[in-house]
């Protein structure tokens, strides 16, 4: 599990497609410190450790990831040099400081605004008609494994605002009109989804 509080943005050093895609991403995290079979969400993704290498600032770790995650995610359309927004896996006792997050993606949304908001900016998404129940204002969401409060909703599009610290460390800094990310909606709406559906 996650709390959607990016600590580190990788970058993607290669892309192998084979029957399933392996990544190699470098990291800041100490490979030292990271145990084969480790979760790490990646752009809120999450994947297990196969296999890493080098310590401090030329530490890596490679995932293997199927076609299903290929179908749902942003992942298939990722390039060398990309950047990467990177959790390691929550522990018992750790700070919850965003929300709880399986790492398990619903779908991916696209850009369609950007603009500026005081010193923040406001993000405005649109994302597929059958996840727009779950997605509520002033509800948490996740994108790109960022943890962001949803400001407003309206039909497929809500928006978010990314303070400059999210900016700065999350790839939100670079984020373009018409990108997609990758979004997981919060896991309490969608068990009382479950439930009022039963």
């Amino acid at each position: 599990m996650y709390t959607g509080i990016v600590t580190d943005l990788g970058r993607v050093l290669s892309v192998e497609r084979l029957g399933d895609t392996r990544l190699t991403i470098a990291t800041h995290y100490d490979a030292a410190s990271i145990d084969i079979g480790a979760s790490i969400a990646c752009s809120g993704c999450c994947l297990t450790v196969t296999d890493k290498s080098g310590g401090g600032k030329d530490s890596w770790f490679a995932a293997t990831f199927s076609a299903e995650t290929r179908a749902l995610t942003t992942l298939g359309d990722w390039k060398v040099g990309d950047r990467v927004n990177l959790e390691r896996s929550l522990k018992l006792g750790d700070e919850l400081g965003g929300h709880l997050l399986m790492g398990h993606v619903d779908g991916t949304a696209e850009i369609v605004d950007i603009k500026p908001e005081g010193d923040s900016k406001r993000f405005v998404f649109r994302a597929p008609k059958e996840l727009m129940r779950f997605i509520a204002p002033k509800g948490a969401i996740a994108l790109d494994g960022a943890s962001l409060t949803v400001n407003e909703v309206d039909g497929v599009r809500f928006g978010v605002n990314v303070i400059p610290h999210t900016a700065k460390v999350t790839t939100f800094g670079r984020a373009k009109i018409g990108n997609r990310v990758n979004l997981e909606v919060d896991m309490l709406a969608r068990y009382v989804a479950r439930l009022l559906k039963s």
